[in-house]
């Protein structure tokens, strides 16, 4: 049975860190072109190299290609003016932007929910890398408020995720919420600029609404999800225990439920510090292999 063809838009980090993760994982897709805006960069160089087609041509190259899949790893912005051409060409598009036009997707919380859209959202780095998490503790407690501190390594973070930070902010405190199962949610994050690079690190803080919680019954269902992520993840986990602080918080005094999390990359295009990179990137293979299993269904 011949696989699905797929098409990466965008030759920067994002996009060449998903190319390994095609080439290199079993699955139902044949990547076809990798496609951006310079013919000179590293992403398109390394593409070529592989053996994939590629252009500079971008979007145009994009609708001509024949892919029924199409991964857009340019920013939020030209996402916008991306997907409604996709959509006319029947593509499957799934956004590595913060640009929110298709539903968030989480793949161990959502995957399999929106796969009969045109369009779906991937959200951030951040977002996949907590609301596994936030999802994993709200599912045994009512929770108030989620906030999550994300670190990656300056080095790993590239043009166009810098121009996406306010719609990161924006994206992932919506979707902490809407996904997470939360009533409020915020997404602080911070580009570390550290000798040498941290791993990707994520600080999770929940307040309950009710003024006891169960640790017990929290730390099972995240150490469950952990190992849900760590089916496509393999460097994501926590780096200490649930802890409980109990604080003062604008609801009052409340046993604050603390998650601190840290991925180690593949390496398959940055170093292993590179986590950020990872968690999309195989959050966006995982939900188009699933999508690709479906139409050879």
């Amino acid at each position: 049975m011949s696989k699905v063809k797929v098409a990466i838009l965008g030759s920067g980090n994002i996009g060449t860190d998903l190319m390994y993760k095609i080439l290199k994982r079993p699955n139902q897709m044949e990547l076809c072109l990798v496609a951006g805006i310079d013919a000179d960069s590293d992403g398109l160089a390394r593409a070529r190299d592989a053996g994939i087609a590629t252009s500079a041509d971008s979007i145009e190259a994009v609708l001509e290609s024949g892919a029924q899949i199409v991964f857009d790893a340019t920013s939020a912005r030209a996402h916008k003016a991306n997907a409604p051409r996709m959509a006319e060409k029947n593509q499957f598009a799934i956004d590595l932007t913060p640009a929110a036009i298709g539903p968030y997707v989480v793949p161990p919380v959502n995957g399999a929910e929106h796969l009969q859209q045109k369009n779906v959202n991937l959200i951030s780095c951040g977002a996949q890398a907590s609301i596994p998490l936030i999802y994993a503790a709200s599912r045994v407690m009512e929770v108030e408020y989620a906030e999550l501190i994300t670190a990656t390594a300056s080095k790993s973070v590239g043009p166009g995720t810098r121009a996406n930070l306010d719609e990161f902010s924006e994206t992932t405190s919506m979707a902490i919420k809407e996904v997470g199962d939360v009533k409020v949610g915020r997404a602080l994050p911070v580009v570390n600029p550290a000798e040498p690079p941290i791993n990707m690190t994520n600080s999770v803080y929940l307040v309950p609404t009710a003024d006891e919680v169960d640790l017990a019954a929290i730390t099972a269902s995240v150490e469950q999800m952990i190992a849900s992520v760590q089916e496509y993840v393999p460097g994501y986990r926590l780096t200490a225990d649930p802890v409980i602080d109990h604080r003062d918080t604008p609801w009052g005094k409340k046993p604050v439920v603390v998650l601190l999390n840290q991925i180690e990359g593949a390496g398959d295009y940055l170093p292993t510090y590179a986590g950020n990179l990872d968690i999309i990137t195989a959050a966006a293979w995982r939900v188009a292999n699933a999508y690709a299993t479906g139409l050879q269904a």
